[in-house]
């Protein structure tokens, strides 16, 4: 191990004295160091993996995570607990729900189920003002604001309005008994200030704690890690300044201070060789970033040569970059016998995918888009999971009203409107308002003798999915309720086919899922909202990466195109604060940092969108980027070709590309 590692990695790894911060600059190696460190821990140190945790942010990098542990601890490995923040919440939430004043079978909430529980109570609002009110509410919670302390501190009337909705908005999820992605962080914190002795559990299975990313944790995730490891503080902290670039969903730089101020003891280790990145490339880098202050100096270096120049490209409009970027791939793949997945277009907003979309399909080139529909998104897998979710928490209206009415069955708006009424008098939920006394008064003969059959039914299911194998159960629920039948019945053959398709895909991988890890449907259902099926992807395919900025980190690539750095994208036009500069000036710091081998910059001199045409200005990070850049095209430069001999030369260059197959 020791040989393959730089010093600074090696301190990192053997450090056990207290607090550590790993400063870890980009392609440094912190994976590795964490996975290192977890096995030094169970080889050389002797703990046990159980009291060994550390946490991400997303399933994918838990999953890598847990991948190279296993490979590096083997066997003695088994009982590590690696996960993302929100996971560990939910597994502590589970294990403390009588305490936390939660049934353990709780549904959490994804957001589109949290959006239309918002759109019910602001009935009158338009979709603008519910996203601010929601996000407001989302910033309160990730600072561990009550609804009563929310409405004290609020400063303008939208905050006012926010707080009396947060109120409402909490009496309804304790109503389901449900809770929503930031209240697996924040109400584990409440937890464990409001009883010590639940704290002191959780801190005695924990002898040393690992965060990644630790830039981009918000307030609430920094006062969990410091109630999850107490006054010993045995933790290691890996995160890199200059590239916390989520303040606007919550993440708070801050903690870095926080750490420094409230730890005296804190060791900072500085990880500055990068082993990503060509020399030219890292110092373009290093003179990007050196414009932001500094909480802690940090310079990348790189053993990987002085590389090729940073192109900057100046293109006439959008049109013109997008054929620019897909001929210059093109060209530059055809050369060097490169993969398409070797290539990634990364840009700052999702809206100028579209154009290098259309040119890549125009030229028959492959390519997979960052941030497209979740697989959980899709209607068909909603469809499904409601039911799931209504078999572990049978208070879970709004999983009850989806599946109640997937596939239509007879019961409509006014009838679920008189249980709504019934369940209301009784204080109970619409699904035990069903079996209540008396109820049979309220609602018509018809449709209450409906409602009972489903009731019926999801009893039934409920008690075997708690005993027989997942696959087996969920496949009779299926055809229970004839679900291939009613999508056939009401769509077009192809869509029906896609969506039945997606349908079985998800039965196979939660079948699997349950075999592997040996749960029930039941036990699987209560996590259905953590899956991701990022998971459940395997292998990379061989095509070109569109993403944007923030979906790209993590990720590396040997040539990459940086497109629209223009005053007003790059830095994004609403965030030319101080504070918010800074941030989009690091975003253009992790932009640069994913290449490896080659980085073209483009811009446009003027930019469509929609029938209006602007002129733009290239953006004040190129001139940051240093003076060691080939400048391509603009006015000051060789005029362009026009776009007939453009189109001679692409025909010219296809016929050669012919010619060699």
């Amino acid at each position: 191990m020791a040989d393959s590692l730089n010093a600074p990695q090696r301190e990192a790894i053997r450090y056990l004295d207290g607090p550590l911060l790993v400063l870890a600059g980009a392609g440094s190696g912190k994976t590795r160091v964490i996975t290192q460190k977890i096995a030094f821990l169970i080889d050389e140190c002797d703990v046990a993996p159980e009291k060994i945790t550390a946490i991400t942010f997303t399933n994918k990098a838990a999953k890598e995570m847990k991948e190279r542990a296993a490979k590096l601890a083997g066997s003695r490995g088994e009982g590590l607990n690696i996960s993302t923040f929100h996971a560990l919440g939910a597994r502590i939430l589970r294990s403390e729900a009588r305490h936390a004043g939660l049934k353990p079978g709780f549904s959490i909430l994804d957001a589109s189920d949290t959006m239309q529980l918002f759109q019910e109570m602001l009935r009158d609002a338009d979709k603008l003002r519910i996203r601010m009110i929601q996000n407001r509410i989302s910033l309160w919670k990730n600072a561990v604001v009550g609804p009563e302390e929310a409405l004290r501190i609020a400063e303008d009337d939208l905050e006012a309005g926010a707080a009396k909705v947060y109120a409402e908005y909490e009496r309804t999820l304790r109503a389901y008994q449900a809770v929503d992605f930031d209240d697996l962080i924040r109400l584990p914190v409440v937890l464990f200030e409001s009883h010590d002795e639940v704290g002191t559990r959780w801190r005695s299975r924990i002898w040393h704690l690992l965060v990644d990313e630790y830039q981009d944790t918000n307030r609430c995730q920094y006062r969990l890690m410091k109630l999850l490891t107490g006054a010993r503080a045995n933790f290691t902290a890996v995160g890199d300044d200059d590239q916390s670039i989520y303040g606007w969903r919550g993440a708070d730089i801050g903690n870095l201070k926080l750490l420094r101020d409230e730890y005296p003891a804190l060791k900072i280790i500085k990880l500055e060789q990068n082993y990503r990145s060509t020399t030219r490339i890292l110092a373009a880098a290093n003179s990007v970033i050196g414009h932001n202050p500094k909480l802690f100096d940090k310079k990348l270096w790189s053993d990987k040569g002085h590389g090729d120049a940073v192109q900057v490209v100046a293109c006439r409009d959008n049109e013109h970059e997008a054929e620019w970027v897909t001929a210059r791939l093109q060209a530059h793949r055809f050369e060097h016998r490169g993969q398409w997945n070797h290539y990634a277009i990364l840009y700052r907003g999702n809206h100028q995918a579209r154009g290098f979309e259309e040119q890549l399909r125009a030229q028959k080139i492959p390519y997979v888009l960052s941030g497209g529909q979740s697989f959980f998104d899709r209607a068909e897998i909603k469809d499904i999971t409601c039911y799931l979710r209504l078999l572990a928490n049978q208070d879970d209206d709004p999983a009850f009203i989806r599946a109640v009415t997937t596939p239509k069955r007879g019961i409509g708006g006014t009838t679920l409107e008189s249980l709504g009424t019934a369940a209301g008098k009784r204080h109970q939920s619409l699904f035990a308002t069903i079996f209540a006394p008396g109820v049979e008064t309220e609602i018509s003969a018809k449709p209450h003798a409906a409602l009972r059959e489903f009731g019926s039914f999801i009893n039934r299911i409920e008690f075997r999915a708690g005993k027989e194998p997942a696959g087996q159960v969920l496949n009779d629920l299926l055809r229970a309720i004839g679900y291939e039948t009613w999508l056939f019945g009401t769509l077009d053959p192809k869509e029906a086919e896609t969506k039945w398709r997606n349908v079985q895909d998800f039965v196979e991988w939660l079948s699997n899922k349950g075999a592997e890890e040996n749960k029930t449907l039941v036990e699987l259902a209560q996590s259905v909202a953590l899956i991701s099926m990022l998971d459940k992807q395997d292998g990379e395919q061989d095509a070109v990466q569109l993403a944007t900025l923030h979906a790209a980190k993590g990720l590396e690539f040997r040539h990459v195109f940086l497109v629209g750095v223009e005053e007003g994208l790059l830095p994004h036009r609403e965030s030319l604060d101080a504070a918010k500069l800074e941030e989009e000036r690091r975003l253009m710091y992790v932009g640069i940092t994913r290449a490896q081998l080659s980085l073209s910059v483009t811009w446009c001199e003027k930019r469509k969108q929609g029938r209006e045409v602007t002129e733009r200005e290239i953006s004040r990070f190129v001139a940051e980027m240093g003076d060691d850049l080939k400048r391509v095209g603009g006015k000051s430069a060789v005029p362009t070709e026009d776009k007939a001999a453009g189109r001679a030369k692409l025909a010219q260059f296809r016929a050669l590309l012919a010619s060699q197959k």
